[in-house]
């Protein structure tokens, strides 16, 4: 999604943006897709269930071709060895994706690249590794847009690429221009690997206000399985554990008051065990969840058995109210995302909105990693309260506006783009 705003700042400043990518939905002329940059790729998925997990019967394999170091190695089948045969096949992706990255600069004569998190979260370690490489051979200018380092996800704390981490994610090369999402991050950048950085915080359109709703949307709450008389409660995410969807379910099991949750995401790439979790908790507190990932999309369509999708901008103006209950987030698109479209929005304390989105004075319902009596209170409030509900989404907007707008970051990507070449330029 930044990718996209970034692209669409850049095009009205007269630039023109090309993609280097797995899988890409951006016309054919300006996209050079290699399969296996996407992160689910099956040779991708193998490398990382490998050294983020660890396989014993792997390791024993290359165990057998080096017998020389039997005694040397007893705990071989550690996760943190990694097995010979996935440093191979690293080095050869590395050694093909950094090809292609060469075809493509010259393809389109390139005069930037703009890395999105591929040089921050290794969930595509040969990738992360050729781009460095590639910057080091060229000294291309390059803005590294950072969204996840790895040291803040616990699935990547125990590993066997080190090494390779320690080099690419990210690199600390001179014609780097690193980019971060908040304040936090800005501070471990600097401590971790010493180098200067930018704060561009995620973005929308504010100076466009949203589109009114049209007749393609008067079924939606009927096709998300919202009931007349029932309050239309939105969880805007992904299925992830982070997330903390446990809360919007027992917020909406408390209420004590008419209401469908809607999950308008599927899981993302940390497994489905979360969505079972969560299909249970439900279950057990007796609240009906709408997973509704197959009608709920970026743009309007039409499924394979013929239902109506609808695009985020359809769903969220019909919600009564946003659950965004997580307890880790890099910024928080949903957040901005509840805030342009005017909808009351209840708020766990989250380190980066503690840190760095409530000091601006946002009116939302907050929670601190649990929900009370007074969580309850403020919601049945809100909802009873629709003339309070249109002053918070007004002064909400004007705030955004001022701080997370296509317009500010319109300056910051002027600012990066006269380091890398001048002034003049």
């Amino acid at each position: 999604m930044e990718t996209a705003k970034w692209a669409e700042v850049l095009e009205r400043m007269g630039h023109r943006c090309f993609y280097f990518c797995g899988e890409c939905d951006r016309p054919q002329e300006v996209s050079y897709i290699v399969p296996e940059a996407f992160y689910r790729h099956p040779e991708i998925e193998t490398i990382n269930q490998a050294v983020f997990s660890g396989n014993w019967g792997s390791m024993h394999k290359d165990r057998q071709r080096h017998p020389e170091l039997e005694t040397l190695y007893q705990d071989f089948f550690s996760v943190y060895i990694r097995p010979t045969h996935i440093t191979e096949q690293i080095q050869q992706l590395k050694h093909y994706f950094k090809e292609h990255l060469y075809q493509f600069a010259r393809r389109f004569q390139l005069d930037v690249l703009i890395v999105e998190n591929a040089l921050t979260i290794p969930v595509n370690v040969p990738l992360g590794m050729a781009i460095t490489e590639f910057i080091a051979e060229t000294g291309y200018p390059i803005i590294a847009h950072h969204h996840d380092f790895y040291w803040e996800r616990q699935r990547f704390a125990n590993n066997s690429i080190q090494d390779y981490l320690a080099s690419s994610f990210p690199p600390a090369l001179p014609s780097i221009h690193h980019v971060v999402i908040n304040s936090v991050q800005s501070t471990q950048l600097a401590s971790k690997i010493g180098v200067p950085w930018m704060i561009i915080p995620n973005v929308m359109d504010f100076k466009t206000l949203p589109p009114d709703p049209d007749g393609y949307t008067k079924n939606l709450r009927e096709d998300l399985g919202v009931e007349s008389g029932q309050y239309f409660f939105l969880q805007p995410t992904r299925i992830i554990q982070r997330k903390g969807i446990e809360h919007a379910i027992e917020l909406t099991r408390r209420l004590g008051e008419p209401a469908e949750l809607v999950i308008s995401h599927a899981a993302g790439d940390e497994g489905t065990d979360y969505e079972k979790r969560i299909r249970e908790f439900a279950k057990l507190l007796n609240v009906t969840i709408n997973f509704e990932s197959d009608i709920i999309s970026d743009r309007r369509g039409t499924t394979p058995d013929g239902r109506k999708i609808y695009s985020l901008s359809d769903v969220y103006p019909q919600a009564d109210l946003i659950t965004y209950p997580s307890a880790i987030e890099g910024f928080g698109n949903a957040f901005l995302e509840a805030v342009y479209y005017q909808r009351p929005l209840v708020v766990n304390n989250y380190s980066i909105y503690e840190t760095d989105i409530k000091p601006k004075g946002f009116q939302v319902i907050e929670f601190d990693g649990y929900i009370n009596e007074a969580t309850i209170q403020a919601v049945r409030q809100i909802l009873k309260n629709p003339q309070q509900a249109r002053e918070w989404a007004c002064h909400n907007y004007l705030l955004a506006s001022r701080y997370y707008s296509f317009e500010m970051l319109e300056r910051r990507l002027a600012l990066l783009l006269s380091d890398c070449f001048g002034e003049d330029r």
